[in-house]
């Protein structure tokens, strides 16, 4: 995607022949080492020719090569490690870096204590300050203001379980006081639709994707959702009630883990996605009836929002610089 996405921006970038190590034996992961050999080399050429006064890693399998490339050449790294449990690449170049912001508490677990500043993650600026856009949240999807609203999302591309956990609920939901806004995503939006004609669900807003997101964070009273690191911040900003499904198809469980790290301070709840058919619309419904669970729920999440993480992370990129 970022090949195409950070030209579109206006910014040269240059693809390294490297890949994400897979948990199971298959002809990748023999060719893994070529790559990663290939691939440090090609950012030591990088890292001579840019002459860069920082080099910043996030995190991703392509961030190792150029990070550990480096520092070799003696150049000051700060990771940004997303997730409540960090994953390979950070760990592995961790030792080397000058700083490493993180987004939960308890890190020094994984990276050394000293080199660790809470920063939170970068999310975007519109979501901030949702309150006061509620009843334009509202007008904008066409809701009832008297019914409460659940958002339901999962990615541009979609999540199956999600959505069969709405699209097998239909009776359920159609038949409550409240109002769905349901994002399908891309992929499984025909299905959907189609699954859905002759059901007179009049309250079950279906939507392939959302583009202004600020305003469907505004209308909801509650969320549901996977829970990858980038958007747990986002929720924590936005302050609302969540249900998390983290998804069972990521490197080292990472969803499980960031939704536990909130649900394990009361800040959200969390469905397996193997239970969400039988239990996730129950679960939601559970915290709308419950004013005094959904207040409470709201208050612990947006505790550990961190709204100026951009802010604080370009703060130590640039105290580096000589």
């Amino acid at each position: 995607m970022e090949m195409t996405k950070v030209p579109e921006a206006g910014f040269e970038i240059i693809g390294l022949n490297i890949a994400g190590l897979q948990r199971r034996l298959t002809l990748e992961n023999l060719l893994f080492p070529l790559k990663v050999v290939s691939s440090f080399l090609a950012s030591l050429k990088i890292i001579k020719s840019f002459k860069p006064d920082v080099v910043v890693g996030f995190g991703g399998y392509a961030s190792s090569p150029i990070t550990l490339a480096a520092a070799r050449k003696k150049v000051p790294v700060v990771l940004q490690e997303q997730n409540s449990y960090a994953g390979l690449a950070n760990k592995s170049v961790a030792r080397k870096a000058s700083k490493i912001c993180v987004a939960y508490e308890g890190m020094d677990k994984f990276f050394p204590a000293e080199k660790i500043v809470l920063t939170g993650n970068p999310v975007r600026s519109n979501i901030k300050n949702l309150k006061q856009k509620h009843n334009d949240g509202l007008a904008h999807f066409d809701l009832d203001p008297k019914r409460k609203t659940i958002l339901v999302v999962g990615g541009s591309l979609g999540a199956r379980t999600i959505n069969e956990s709405v699209i097998q609920n239909l009776n359920q939901i159609k038949d409550s006081p409240y109002q769905v806004i349901w994002q399908c995503g891309s992929f499984y939006y025909k299905d959907m639709k189609s699954r859905m004609a002759g059901n007179s669900a009049t309250n079950i807003h279906l939507v392939e994707f959302i583009r202004e997101m600020d305003m469907a964070y505004a209308a909801a009273d509650i969320i549901i959702s996977r829970a990858g690191a980038l958007t747990i911040s986002e929720l924590c900003i936005v302050g609302k009630p969540v249900v998390f499904v983290p998804s069972p198809n990521v490197a080292e469980d990472h969803q499980t883990k960031n939704a536990q790290a909130l649900v394990s301070q009361g800040a959200g709840e969390l469905v397996p996605d193997n239970m969400s058919v039988e239990k996730l619309i129950d679960t939601a419904f559970a915290v709308l009836k419950d004013d005094n669970r959904a207040r409470e729920m709201a208050e612990r999440i947006a505790s550990l929002g961190k709204p100026h993480a951009t802010e604080d992370i370009t703060e130590q990129v640039v105290s580096l610089i000589k």
